[in-house]
């Protein structure tokens, strides 16, 4: 499905690292291409043609952002440097001054390092206190979330896909309960706006965060979505260039308004402007379009997986495109790198989520995440690979 679009795939090479990273079409190189070459100049800082230039296509970028994630305004929407940059603005950026001693966050032990730290450093300085949704049959459910709230529980903040176990959340039940309760919901969405429309209108969730170079765009690039009363509340976590209005050698200063008092300094200009061309590409395709192929391709990878012996599969019954597996006694590393002699990429470790092993009793898998781009041929082939019964041999 479009592989055509993307060079890397034109090798022999077989990617199945997509939760880490996705690949990059054609489109991508060649409008960054065209800034670095044609009008490479900074935004907000000239009063001439090329800058405006640059100026008007960042705009039109956060437009673009703003429709495809139906946010109500573009002032709703700030760039960052990625899903960790974003998720740090959010924390330290309004729950450090909202929150209090004995406040309680609302996580999960398979969320990402970076949903998870920053948690971490606010009770050290706040005393705030974290508590985790229990997981039936690896997954979230509304009834496992009533059951941790208190009164004292201010902000529920969870992935709507995680990297690891690839639940789905059901995210608009969660939203709607928690504000019932005055609770406020922050979204991880790394793992789904690549792979699913997603709607936050519609999920009415108060913050998201997420990466371009998750769903095919550039490195060094996020997004930042608040709802306008919380992006208005929020103060920043850096200072410098294009965020202020003004500021006077007695401390007095005054910052810009929403949302560019969030995006300090020189942005990642080529990496914003490339971004809106990979997202009219995923839009031309289609988020749909997309999601139904990414369930179907893992159904036929779960299918044919289970052939192996001795494969022991985590997250079998969720709806996203990951699979994390284990074969036989082999630990998760070396299988990976027996599978790259045959240029199959596919991650081992703990995926950056250090307290998933309370849930499936293992530190280490390998992990399959998929992608439009995939195809049921390179699924045979890493199940023809896996099947090899000399593998342990080889692996020594």
């Amino acid at each position: 499905m479009h592989r055509e679009d993307f060079n890397m795939l034109l090798t022999d090479t077989i990617y199945f690292d997509n939760g880490a990273t996705a690949l990059k079409p054609k489109v991508l190189s060649e409008v960054i291409s065209d800034y670095y070459n044609n009008y490479s100049v900074n935004s907000h800082r000239g009063d001439y043609d090329l800058s405006l230039k640059v100026d008007m296509a960042i705009d039109r970028v956060r437009e673009l952002v703003r429709d495809f994630i139906n946010a109500d305004s573009v002032k709703e929407i700030a760039f960052t440097a990625g899903t960790t940059a974003s998720l740090n603005q959010i924390i330290f950026g309004y729950y450090s001054y909202s929150m209090h001693s004995g406040d309680e966050v609302i996580i999960t032990e398979a969320e990402h390092a970076s949903n998870v730290l920053p948690w971490f450093e606010l009770r050290n300085s706040k005393g705030i206190v974290i508590k985790s949704i229990p997981l039936d049959n690896n997954k979230v459910t509304l009834d496992n979330v009533k059951k941790v709230i208190t009164d004292r529980t201010k902000v529920i903040s969870i992935a709507m896909v995680t990297n690891t176990l690839g639940d789905l959340r059901p995210i608009k039940e969660i939203v709607k309960y928690a504000h019932e309760r005055n609770i406020s919901v922050i979204i991880d969405g790394a793992q789904a706006v690549p792979h699913m429309k997603v709607d936050v209108k519609d999920l009415d969730c108060d913050f998201m965060a997420f990466s371009a170079h998750k769903m095919c765009g550039p490195t060094g690039v996020g997004i930042l979505y608040a709802k306008k009363n919380y992006m208005n509340d929020m103060y920043p976590t850096e200072f410098g260039g294009g965020m202020n209005s003004y500021f006077e050698l007695d401390g007095s200063r005054m910052y810009s308004n929403i949302p560019t008092r969030f995006e300090a300094g020189t942005l990642n200009i080529a990496g914003i402007i490339g971004f809106g061309s990979v997202i009219e590409y995923l839009n031309k395709i289609g988020m749909d379009n997309i999601h139904k192929y990414e369930l179907e391709l893992k159904d036929y990878a779960l299918s044919r997986l289970k052939e192996i012996d001795n494969i022991k599969i985590y997250n079998e019954n969720t709806d996203s495109g990951i699979i994390i597996f284990n074969l036989g006694d082999i630990f998760a590393q070396d299988l990976a790198v027996y599978l790259n002699k045959y240029n199959i990429c596919v991650r081992a470790g703990n995926h950056c989520a250090k307290m998933v092993h309370d849930i499936i009793d293992v530190n280490n898998t390998v992990r399959v995440s998929l992608y439009f781009y995939n195809t049921k041929e390179e699924i045979d082939k890493l199940v023809e690979v896996l099947k090899n019964p000399n593998i342990k041999n080889e692996i020594i």
